[in-house]
């Protein structure tokens, strides 16, 4: 079961946990902890779809804790991006480890999903530029 898309609170599936972190100036964090797999990847997605819907346009998806992530959860990764595009949104995601980062690579995922080596860099690299009041441009 999910629970309610609202800071604080936690979207709980079998063997993964996605903490609604903190909201830093309009940007949404979200930490997982565990794997993203297609047994847990369809909750993730719900509950972050109905924020999307609800006009969030800013996410930071921090895979400190994340332990592993199959291909399913890559394509999720994926989807989330191109809704996230068609409402004009932007996600990026911080903090990877193991091989997911080079399988993200050799993927060309890399190209549509902004990655970041930790939350701050991933939360710096949505402010604009100095001097200028745009948010910064999001990845291609």
């Amino acid at each position: 079961p999910s629970a309610s898309p609202l800071p604080g609170n936690t979207i709980m599936t079998a063997d993964m946990e996605f903490y609604y972190d903190e909201i830093d100036n309009d940007v949404l964090i979200l930490a997982a902890d565990g794997g993203l797999n297609a047994q847990t990847a369809d909750a993730f997605v719900g509950d972050v779809g109905r924020l999307i819907d609800a006009g969030l346009t800013r996410l930071i998806i921090d895979c400190t804790k994340l332990t592993h992530i199959t291909s399913y959860g890559l394509g999720v990764l994926v989807r989330l991006h191109g809704k996230m595009k068609q409402r004009g949104g932007h996600v990026k995601i911080c903090a990877v480890r193991g091989v997911v980062p080079q399988a993200m690579r050799i993927m060309r995922l890399d190209t549509l999903i902004e990655m970041y080596p930790d939350v701050n860099r991933a939360r710096l690299a949505f402010r604009p530029p100095h001097g200028s009041t745009d948010v910064a441009p999001a990845a291609p």
